[in-house]
């Protein structure tokens, strides 16, 4: 802790919960054992999956640009998410009443810069993608530096965010303001950290409600004076993937936002601990849903993935014989003729290229 100001902080985890009324079983329930059970794959596949949209953005020359840039650093705070949550599945449950109050803190930071990450995240590509498509362009022109200093001010800020509740943010030194979500957070944390979050929300819903209608006017407007349809399809296509990550992000985070304000507004005919465990998993589903809605509406981004994850198998079968016996080819003469259908490559086929094959 950065502020030891009070006694208080010498107290245990489990002081504050029975303090607050939010009971602490130290035998494993069944609930106990569904949660660490679901949880653990949920967390590995969401860290599998976002480092599979990474690695795509990173091999296919065709996503280097801001808008994938920044898509791929959302991916980064979902995988930052999943690793997040896979803290938690470790020190939740009867585990909790062993955590020192510096674990606790860190678990509930690293809650909160992974959200925060991703909220800042969306608001610089609704930024991004309000000044190309109304400057009649498909990619922004924002250098890669700017890009990049872009990203490190996202994640500056989700630190920040994050750790302002252990600088002193927080409950422990006036334990009247503590909430029962959380128990050692600040009532007037909560109620700032939910109304911040949903208004951010409503912003960027505003912001893509326009940008979208826009399209669609500009779109039925020019189709019979354009030679570029497939321009407009591309931007309208980009758009609806970008709608419905972000649809998906506020179904998935409002419930417990919702929950966190209710719960700072001190409502105790609300019952905040029996929807808690819910809307946690649900908002543990978004990060794992984003990877599914890039590749369902990509087709380049569903072709990498294959690539990618058929790249060692497709190796194999180029070293090995029908026996399984490793061989090379035998150079006769002028050197073969490179095949661009079998080839092993991860960078994608050009059209020049299957036109001249």
């Amino acid at each position: 802790m950065l502020f030891n100001s009070c006694e208080a902080y010498n107290y245990s985890v489990p002081y504050f919960y029975n303090k607050t009324g939010k009971y602490i079983s130290p035998d494993w329930r069944t609930h106990d054992y569904v949660v660490v059970g679901l949880g653990l794959p949920i967390c590995v596949f969401i860290i599998l999956a976002n480092m599979l949209v990474i690695a795509a953005i990173i091999i296919n020359r065709q996503f280097h640009f801001p808008i994938y840039y920044l898509l791929g650093n959302m991916a980064a705070a979902d995988l930052f998410a999943g690793m997040s949550y896979l803290y938690l599945v470790f020190h939740t449950g009867p585990w909790t009443i062993n955590l020192s109050m510096e674990q606790w803190f860190v678990r509930g930071a690293l809650i909160n810069m992974s959200l925060t990450a991703s909220v800042v995240n969306l608001l610089a590509v609704a930024v991004e993608r309000h000044q190309t498509i109304f400057t009649m362009q498909l990619h922004s022109t924002m250098t890669k530096w700017r890009v990049v200093m872009l990203i490190v001010f996202i994640w500056l800020v989700a630190v920040v965010m994050g750790l302002v509740p252990t600088m002193g943010w927080n409950c422990v030194c006036d334990m009247r303001t503590c909430c029962t979500v959380a128990p050692l957070y600040s009532r007037s944390f909560l109620v700032f950290w939910a109304i911040l979050n949903l208004l951010a929300f409503f912003i960027m819903v505003a912001v893509y409600t326009h940008i979208f209608i826009y399209v669609r006017r500009r779109s039925r407007l020019m189709s019979p004076h354009t030679d570029l349809p497939s321009h407009n399809q591309t931007v309208i296509s980009l758009m609806k993937t970008m709608s419905m990550i972000l649809g998906a992000f506020v179904i998935c985070w409002t419930p417990g936002l919702v929950i966190l304000l209710l719960d700072g507004l001190s409502c105790n005919k609300c019952e905040v601990l029996k929807y808690e465990k819910y809307c946690l998993v649900l908002a543990e589903c978004n990060s794992l849903v984003n990877p599914i809605i890039y590749s369902f509406r990509d087709k380049d981004m569903r072709n990498t993935y294959k690539r990618i994850l058929c790249f060692p198998w497709r190796r194999m079968c180029q070293h090995e014989g029908p026996s399984g016996i490793r061989f090379e080819s035998v150079k006769t003469g002028a050197p073969p003729e490179k095949n661009i259908y079998n080839s092993t490559s991860l960078e994608p086929i050009s059209p020049q290229s299957l036109l001249s094959s």
